[in-house]
């Protein structure tokens, strides 16, 4: 259950505040009579029989009283509304491709040549900052395969480990089959989320290359992901053909440029979003690959679903009981000082 949020005061039954008009009607035909108007008990100490008392807290308190009364009537109410908010999400795995190859410079963000990963890393953080109900996690793979990040809620920190993605930070190498099978283990060891319920998991597989080292093909590590039910989502990433590389010197200075084939094997990338009943996305500068991830975001996508529970808290006691006491004290003081000290006289009398 969700916090309450409390709504001002409001009326149940505002037509009873029309009864507070008939107070100074009373009083003055009150005025205008010689005999009382019974309206209430013990009106006629209020008559003009009795001698009127030289204060006028009686008819203030009893006034007060009958006005508290008549407000209690009302039913005043302050409506607390509680949300009951489902919390349902994704688990998934970023594996993403570091690579030499990843230095490719045939992307352009803001009119400026930028590399292959330069033109990732942005759609990534936005990609996850988007899914605030989704545990994610983040596997890199070059020659090897590494998890970098474990599935987690912590988004912030999640989107500080990828702005420190880069080329070299794995060995140079494309083990598309190894990084797709930790992926795979990853949401397999994940343990359900006491916090809710969650749909499930799967993987969006981003490369620019063929795999070329590991100890699994990318069939093998589909067929893995297909027992599971593990949709696998991949992206080929990079322009087809001669990219510009960089040449970099000795200390780590870019040079000049080198022309390279690209390798990209989209015909593996298409055979495991077949195979896990995922999707394959062609991504060959910055907007393809956001549209990539958007159509990825739309297809696996969570709505809250909530449920509304309004209280509300009754004020009637609040003033019911003070009006009660207001018009008991009035009469109380009301009453000739005679017939009050004969009251007490009879307390005492044995």
């Amino acid at each position: 259950m969700g916090p309450a949020a409390a709504g001002p005061f409001s009326l149940h039954d505002p037509a009873w505040l029309l009864a507070a008009l008939l107070l100074p009607a009373l009083l003055w035909l009150r005025q205008r009579r010689a005999q009382p108007v019974w309206v209430v008990p013990f009106a006629s100490a209020w008559s003009g029989r009795a001698p009127l008392p030289r204060s006028r807290w009686p008819e203030l308190l009893v006034g007060a009283g009958l006005l508290l009364l008549v407000a209690a009537l009302a039913r005043p109410e302050r409506v607390e509304e509680r949300q009951d908010v489902r919390r349902e999400g994704y688990d998934l795995v970023l594996a993403v491709d570091l690579s030499g190859s990843m230095l490719a410079e045939d992307q352009e963000r803001d009119g400026a040549r930028v590399n292959r990963l330069q033109a990732l890393k942005p759609v990534l953080e936005a990609f996850t900052a988007r899914r605030e109900s989704d545990r994610i996690g983040v596997v890199t793979f070059g020659g090897r395969a590494y998890t970098l990040a474990p599935l987690t809620f912590d988004h912030g920190w999640l989107r500080r480990q990828i702005a420190r993605l880069r080329v070299g930070l794995v060995e140079d190498g494309t083990a598309l089959g190894d990084a797709l099978a930790l992926a795979v283990a990853r949401l397999g060891q994940a343990e359900r989320s006491e916090a809710g319920r969650r749909k499930g998991g799967f993987v969006i597989l981003l490369t620019d290359g063929a795999n070329n080292m590991g100890q699994l093909a990318p069939g093998e590590a589909a067929g893995l992901a297909a027992a599971k039910g593990i949709p696998v989502y991949t992206i080929g990433s990079g322009r087809s053909g001669l990219v510009p590389m960089p040449v970099f010197d000795a200390g780590g200075r870019k040079v000049g440029y080198r022309r390279v084939q690209s390798d990209l094997d989209e015909e593996a990338l298409r055979e495991i979003a077949a195979r896990t009943g995922g999707r394959y996305f062609r991504a060959v500068d910055p907007d393809t690959v956001e549209a990539a991830f958007a159509a990825i975001d739309a297809e696996r996508k969570i709505e809250f679903e909530a449920r509304r529970d309004l209280r509300a808290r009754q004020g009637f006691a609040w003033l019911a009981w003070p009006g009660l006491a207001c018009i008991l004290s009035g009469f109380g003081l009301a009453r000739p000082r005679g017939a009050r000290r004969a009251a007490r006289a009879a307390a005492v009398a044995p």
